[in-house]
């Protein structure tokens, strides 16, 4: 049995428009699972429905054992799924204090210590902790919203193109910071753009097409198979 399970799952917008058709996929604590396909894939939609945030037609969704299929969002974050979405992730008046306390907004009581731990895992956001979120770069925002996440204490964390728009330099970095996320025992289930780059460092992959898994294995296998990289890597042996 694995940490997060997703089963058959299906669904989308509307009830009469499933976008997502029958994704099954698994994550263990402390493992990076990268989810890649083509634009409309449907990758993007799966994190939301497993969320509780879209309109789910079928299959079931489990968080160490416990079925949290058609549970509300309050629910799924409560069991311990917290997603992290691509835009409109942080507060932009608020500083980055602020933000973190909005993360622990169920558990007040613990707030300070919950903010404290984030402090040491992503450290950047103790030292600019008065800044204001709107003052804050590209890749300063996204872990600001990782943080934020963090303050929740998940155990799946699921980040939706958590590099969209960045430079290569703070793709990196935050892609360092994910490693280090992992390895705090979270599960990391990554939608990223930037296929290759997920695929180097992820432990697992699944690769979406038009709503269904078309390839799934270990990240180093999906990555060197010269069929998955002609049709979905662009054929190259690095990133451009």
């Amino acid at each position: 049995m694995s940490l997060f399970e997703i089963t058959g799952l299906e669904g989308g917008y509307a009830s009469a428009d499933h976008i997502v058709k029958g994704i099954s996929l698994e994550a263990e604590a402390r493992e990076i699972v990268a989810v890649i396909g083509p634009n409309g894939a449907g990758k993007s939609t799966a994190l939301k429905l497993a969320a509780g945030l879209l309109v789910m037609g079928g299959g079931t969704i489990r968080i160490s054992g416990h079925d949290i299929t058609g549970a509300s969002p309050q629910e799924v974050l409560a069991a311990g799924y917290v997603l992290v979405p691509q835009e409109r992730n942080v507060f932009g008046g608020l500083s980055i204090e602020d933000n973190l306390a909005i993360g622990a907004h169920t558990a007040p009581r613990t707030l300070k210590m919950r903010r404290e731990k984030v402090y040491e895992v992503l450290p950047l956001l103790k030292e600019r902790r008065k800044s204001l979120g709107k003052m804050l770069s590209g890749g300063q925002r996204q872990l600001l919203a990782m943080g934020i996440a963090l303050m929740a204490e998940p155990k799946v964390l699921a980040l939706d193109e958590p590099t969209a728009g960045l430079s290569p330099v703070a793709a990196g970095d935050l892609f360092e910071t994910v490693r280090k996320l992992a390895a705090s025992g979270v599960a990391v289930v990554m939608v990223e753009q930037n296929a290759i780059e997920a695929l180097s460092m992820a432990d697992r992959a699944y690769v979406l097409v038009d709503g269904r898994v078309a390839h799934q294995g270990r990240a180093a296998d999906i990555a060197s198979d010269h069929t998955i990289r002609r049709m979905f890597l662009g054929g190259r042996k690095h990133a451009a």
